[in-house]
């Protein structure tokens, strides 16, 4: 297990994660410190729990965002697939159609 130090407000945690998960738990740590820092700018210097509270609170807002947009977004990817499934039978329909009128010109001629 490998053990790193990330900085949230300025201040130095050490944090440990699996072997190769270093740089993820870096970039983690700089999302989570820039929501840190907005929210002590927003609201002044609270206390490092209520900081960090509020600011796991907004990430997890934006994550609950996250999920409702992408779950909506896979019904309308449902939707337009079955669209286009229910597209692609009419157009095999009218092929076949097709096909059956050129055969009966094709022997009638």
């Amino acid at each position: 297990m490998a053990q790193i130090n990330i900085d949230v407000n300025g201040r130095p945690y050490a944090v440990g994660c699996e072997d190769g998960q270093e740089h993820h738990l870096q970039e983690l740590a700089k999302i989570f410190d820039h929501q840190v820092r907005q929210v002590s700018q927003d609201m002044g210097q609270l206390g490092d729990t209520r900081l960090f509270l509020m600011g796991a609170l907004l990430l997890a807002d934006e994550l609950l965002d996250a999920k409702n947009r992408l779950a909506a977004l896979q019904v309308e990817v449902g939707r337009l697939q079955a669209d286009r499934a229910r597209l692609e039978t009419k157009a095999v329909s009218a092929l076949e159609g097709a096909a059956i009128k050129i055969e009966k010109l094709a022997a009638a001629g």
